[in-house]
C-alpha cells in the first residue's frame, strides 16, 4: 500500500450496510477514518461501531444525511470539518430501488428519483466539498453495475441511472483534469446483499446459484477490497474509468454453461 490512511478522512454514502460498510471496514484496517451515511434512521449504529472494534479500527461517525437534500449534505460536511481540513476519499454508493415491471409500469417520477439518488450525488457532492474545504478529494469511486450490458428482471430504473453517473465520470475527469483528483466508477455483478432480494425476490439467489454456480456471486468485501486498490496509490494512472469487478465470470454468461452445470448435478 503507497498511500497512508491513518486519521485520513474517508466518506462513504450508504455506508453502514452490504458494499458500503465492507469497503469502510477496508479502509478502516488502514487507519482511516470513516464517515458512514444512511438515512431514515436504516441503521443498527451499535452494529455497525462493533464490527469497527472488531478490528481495533478507529470508532466511525455513522451520520444521518439524505445524499438528495443539500442542507443534510453541508451538515455532514461541516461536521467533517471539525476534524479534517480535506476529504481524501469519497465513495458515492448510494443506490434507490425502483423496480419496474415493463413498459406499462414505467414512471418518469421513479426515474427521475433513481437518478436523484444513485447518479447526481456523484456530482453534487463534489460541488458542496469545493465550496467547504476549497479543495476536492484525491480519490472518487462512484459503484456502479453490468446492469447496462445485461438484462435483469425489474432493473431498468437503476441500470438507467448508473449509465447516467458513468457519463458523469467521463465528462467530470475531463473538466477537473488538472486537478489532483482521480474518478473512476467500479461495476459489480451481483453482489450477496440485501438489495438482491430486495431488487430480485427471495428466490433469486438460489436459482442463480443452481443454474450459473455459485462463483456467480460476488461478496462485498471483495468489492470493498478493490475499492481499496483503487485508492491505493498503485493505480493512480486509472482515471475516468468504468473498471468491472466480476472474477471473469462475465464470459461464463451463456446457456451452454447453464446447461453444463446441470449435467454436472445428474439433471
Amino acid at each position: 500500500m503507497r498511500n497512508d490512511f491513518t486519521n485520513k478522512a474517508v466518506l462513504i454514502t450508504g455506508g453502514t450496510k452490504g458494499i458500503g460498510l465492507a469497503t469502510g471496514l477496508a479502509f478502516a484496517r488502514n487507519g482511516a477514518h470513516l464517515y458512514l451515511t444512511h438515512r431514515w434512521s436504516s441503521a443498527d449504529e451499535d452494529e455497525v461501531r462493533g464490527k469497527f472494534a472488531a478490528i481495533g479500527a478507529l470508532e466511525p461517525a455513522i451520520i444521518e444525511a439524505d445524499v438528495s437534500v443539500d442542507e443534510e449534505t453541508d451538515a455532514l460536511l461541516e461536521i467533517i470539518k471539525k476534524d479534517h481540513d480535506c476529504i481524501e476519499v469519497f465513495i458515492s454508493n448510494v443506490s434507490v430501488v425502483q423496480p419496474a415491471s415493463g413498459v406499462e409500469s414505467y414512471r418518469k417520477r421513479s426515474m427521475l428519483k433513481s437518478i436523484e439518488y444513485s447518479a447526481w450525488p456523484f456530482v453534487s457532492y463534489l460541488q458542496h466539498m469545493k465550496k467547504a474545504f476549497a479543495k476536492l478529494p484525491r480519490y472518487v469511486v462512484g459503484l456502479s453495475s453490468d446492469g447496462a450490458d445485461n438484462y435483469f428482471a425489474h432493473y431498468e430504473y437503476v441500470s438507467t441511472s448508473k449509465i447516467v453517473m458513468e457519463t458523469l465520470c467521463r465528462y467530470l475527469t475531463y473538466h477537473l483534469r488538472d486537478e489532483d483528483i482521480r474518478l473512476n466508477i467500479l461495476r459489480t455483478r451481483n453482489v450477496l446483499t440485501d438489495a438482491v432480494d430486495e431488487i430480485f425476490g427471495p428466490n433469486y439467489v438460489k436459482f442463480m446459484a443452481e443454474r450459473a454456480g455459485e462463483e456467480y456471486f460476488l461478496y462485498p468485501e471483495e468489492i470493498g477490497n478493490a475499492v481499496l486498490a483503487l485508492c491505493s496509490g498503485m493505480l493512480d494512472a486509472l482515471n475516468g474509468q468504468m473498471i468491472l469487478v466480476d472474477k471473469g465470470m462475465a464470459f461464463a454468461d451463456t446457456v451452454s454453461r447453464t446447461l453444463e452445470n446441470e449435467l454436472e448435478r445428474g439433471q
